[in-house]
């Protein structure tokens, strides 16, 4: 049956600050590379004070990854919270502008946080170390989730960076219940190791009740199962989750599905910045799942949308992605 939206994304509403900076930057305001690290504003403010000249970029994983599957025609929405302030503004008009739908309540202008940020240090190898000030974006809430929307999802794309949010675990249930019980299904992307380091036993839980497609990169898949070995990780999840795609940079992107396993090589690109890859491999994936592709097309479709963001600064897409598909005999 054919439901309203194809894909629903749940996540956190940022927008990204993305400046170029000299690798000892990083050393010299106690950075850690290639990372996501959560900081207050106060952290944020001194950041942006010290940075370069800077881009702003509307962002947050989920958000990419809905931008990406807008712009490729797919139906879609976003739920996730952000205030009634420019940066805000911002966001909305952003992801509008993209195709998607974007209805989720505005945090008032008197509330204590202003909407999310994310201050992206690019460096010179393109690497990218994140410093996340979540802003209202931390206080998503089960009172924000849209039953009825979730009901309307063919699939729900949830960002694992919201794990760290208060109410987010019962946000992620009470969606996950409504779309479940409308016969729709759940994704999830893992979005960081050291978020995984965090809540493991809550994304183990969640992978095993309730997930039917699981996004990592082998960094993440081996942390969500305390080995160093990727074979052994994609071993443990083939055996407990019904699909489960796991990129490794350069290496490409690995599927796993009762019992078959497929490798799509990365594209070739220019690395300008990554900020942004694995939510739009995740967008590439999505599409060929979502429109009836088998497997192996969907990890290519993953690896040319993800090697289009690497080509440039910002993780929302800049070429026309149907036409990258075209050109590698993907339409």
């Amino acid at each position: 049956m054919t439901r309203e939206y194809q894909v629903v994304g749940i996540g956190n509403a940022l927008v990204d600050v993305i400046s170029h900076i000299e690798d000892g930057f990083l050393a010299e305001h106690g950075v850690e590379r290639g990372i996501m690290q959560l900081i207050d504003r106060d952290r944020a403010v001194d950041l942006y004070r010290h940075m370069g000249p800077g881009r702003e970029v509307s962002g947050g994983s989920a958000a990419n990854t809905i931008a990406g599957l807008a712009a490729l025609g797919g139906r879609t929405a976003y739920v996730g919270k952000v205030k009634d302030d420019q940066l805000g503004a911002i966001f909305a008009h952003d992801l509008r502008a993209q195709g998607a739908d974007y209805d989720t309540p505005l945090a008032p202008a008197g509330h204590a946080h202003e909407t999310g940020r994310c201050m992206v240090l690019v460096s010179p190898d393109g690497e990218r170390s994140m410093n996340t000030y979540l802003g209202v974006s931390e206080f998503l809430a089960p009172a924000d989730i849209d039953v009825a929307l979730m009901a309307r999802a063919e699939w729900i794309f949830l960002e694992g960076y919201r794990f760290d949010g208060p109410d987010s675990h019962a946000a992620f249930q009470k969606a996950i219940r409504a779309t479940r019980a409308a016969g729709g299904k759940v994704a999830i992307t893992l979005s960081d190791p050291f978020c995984v380091e965090r809540h493991r036993d809550a994304f183990l839980a969640m992978i095993r009740a309730d997930v039917e497609l699981l996004v990592a990169n082998e960094h993440e898949l081996k942390s969500l199962y305390r080995v160093g070995d990727l074979g052994e990780a994609m071993d443990r999840a083939e055996a407990e989750i019904p699909i489960t795609a796991c990129t490794v940079g350069a290496g490409g992107a690995h599927l796993l599905s009762r019992g078959e396993r497929f490798h799509a090589p990365a594209v070739g690109a220019r690395v300008v910045d990554v900020t942004g890859a694995g939510d739009l491999f995740a967008a590439g994936l999505l599409h060929g799942v979502t429109t009836g592709r088998d497997w192996l097309t969907g990890l290519r479709m993953g690896n040319v949308a993800a090697g289009e963001i690497i080509s440039h600064v910002g993780a929302r897409p800049e070429a026309d992605l149907r036409a990258l598909f075209a050109a590698e005999g993907l339409s």
